[in-house]
């Protein structure tokens, strides 16, 4: 590796006094530690002052695009508001400096808001046990799956190997069935965007183990057959797996164990106002009925008739655990924070919000873009970039442009049935003005589209980064910071 340069560092700066050790460590403490683990040469650190740190690392922040800069349309990610009053509460000194191995009796009050969340949240999904486990959606649909593979080994039935997974569906979910030794099905839609029955019903049979269903789906549609595709599904000894990445829209109002579903995870930061992506610590709590509570992940959060919260691993149908220790504490703060904030009511109005919002975009754009599927839709819509792919500008250009406005791209080139799909998602916490600036946004490009497209097609140009090279960057990948980084 050749020499690194640090362009801002100067000899002799420095940003703070680490006071030396008075005494060397003694040789029994280094003989703990492995001789290719011990460093013998200096570190190559850049030299700096505290304010240079802190305008550089500012600079570098200022750089990036989030939902408390802008507008961040993301359909299927639910990228709403994370209300500050919930990071607040949830780094309080005495939750955020709790150790999962401290023992019980000194933790009542943090397994409280556990139990007190779980509570809720099983009367939000309507189900009647729950494992908060699980450390992000994915994770839970690979725990809902499992726990289905379970169900089904007790009973002796070995010939369930396949799961039903709609094309709508989110692309976690043929994953998720993969990564359980399922055999994946596609499912088609139908005209409206919604599960073919026909093709439900040929794909049914005595070796299907589950389906797997988002609903509303990825277009943004209610699925107005669910209660017959129960009704099929169950005839067929098979389980119905819930897909909760788009419980935002029907929060308060429908419920998925109502309409005949036997499993599903929650997106905290989708719905519940817990962080989202960055790499931090998720939560995809998992709920089920009767029939799948056995095979919840141990252990079980449980509450004795004395009040006293306590961990019940005496579990034998158990899946075992899927994670270290409980679950990811902080997010569970989270959560709770804002389910107290806004009440029954208030999660009632976040999803009647979140539809009103969408249906609001798509009346307003239908007339500059495609719309595919021309009906109420629920919390997000799809449109299509076709007609702008006639004038040689494609979904991913006008995606590009929108950065130019600082606003996010919505999601582009999903779900697969749409062609040139763009997916909007503007979620409760944008205002009409917010909304309306989109919506003149989405109209201006369009009409770039046709009478100026080399404009769009050089876009971005505010940005950072202008356009980039997708096709090279993707062969020919450098992850150094500068390119003498060999």
């Amino acid at each position: 590796m050749s020499k690194l340069i640090f362009e801002k560092s100067k000899p002799g700066r420095i940003c703070a006094n680490v006071p030396q050790a008075e005494n060397e460590p003694s040789k029994p403490i280094l003989d703990l530690i492995p001789e290719n683990y011990i460093r013998r040469e200096k570190l190559n650190l850049p030299e700096v002052s505290e304010l240079e740190l802190i305008r550089h690392f500012s600079e570098l922040a200022s750089k990036n695009f989030s939902i408390d800069k802008g507008f961040y349309p993301l359909g299927s990610c639910t990228m709403k508001y994370n209300p500050k009053i919930n990071e607040l509460v949830s780094r309080f000194e005495r939750l955020s400096n709790l150790h999962p191995l401290q023992p019980e009796d000194q933790v009542q009050g943090a397994l409280e808001i556990m139990f007190i969340l779980s509570e809720y949240l099983k009367e939000i999904s309507g189900f009647k046990a729950i494992t908060l486990q699980p450390a992000a959606g994915a994770h839970g649909e690979l725990t809902g799956l499992l726990m289905i593979k379970k169900y089904f080994e007790k009973k002796g039935d070995k010939k369930r190997t396949k799961v039903l997974v709609p094309d709508t569906a989110h692309g976690t979910n043929p994953a998720t069935a993969s990564m359980c030794n399922f055999t994946v099905v596609e499912l088609k839609s139908n005209n409206k965007g919604q599960v073919d029955l026909d093709s439900l019903k040929s794909n049914l049979d005595e070796t299907t183990a589950a389906i797997m269903l988002t609903n509303p789906n990825t277009l943004g549609i209610f699925e107005e057959d669910i209660l017959t595709i129960t009704k099929l599904v169950h005839q067929a000894g098979a389980l119905q797996y819930y897909d909760g990445a788009n419980l935002n829209a029907i929060m308060g109002i429908a419920r998925p164990g109502d309409m005949g579903f036997d499993v599903c995870h929650l997106n905290l930061h989708k719905t519940f106002s817990t962080p989202h992506g960055g790499g931090g610590p998720g939560a995809g709590v998992v709920c089920c009925n009767e029939k799948l509570e056995p095979c919840l992940p141990i252990p079980i959060l449980s509450k004795s008739k004395d009040g006293v919260f306590y961990w019940d691993y005496d579990r034998k149908d158990s899946i075992g655990k899927v994670k270290g220790y409980y679950g990811n504490f902080g997010m569970f703060v989270r959560a709770l924070a804002y389910i107290w904030a806004n009440g029954k009511e208030g999660l009632n109005q976040v999803s009647k919000d979140a539809v009103l919002n969408a249906n609001y975009m798509k009346e307003n754009l239908k007339k500059d873009y495609d719309l595919p599927y021309d009906i109420d839709c629920m919390h997000e819509f799809v449109l299509s970039g076709k007609r702008q792919k006639k004038h040689g500008v494609s979904t991913l250009a006008i995606a590009k442009r929108l950065l130019d406005f600082g606003v996010h791209s919505p999601t582009v080139y999903f779900p697969l049935v749409v062609q040139e799909a763009i997916m909007i998602e503007p979620t409760e916490t944008e205002s009409k003005e917010e909304l309306d600036r989109f919506i003149e946004i989405m109209k201006q490009v369009a009409a770039e589209a046709i009478s100026n497209p080399e404009l769009v097609n050089g876009a971005p140009y505010n940005t950072p980064v202008g356009r980039v090279d997708e096709a090279h960057a993707a062969r020919s990948l450098n992850l150094c910071w500068a390119s003498s980084c060999k």
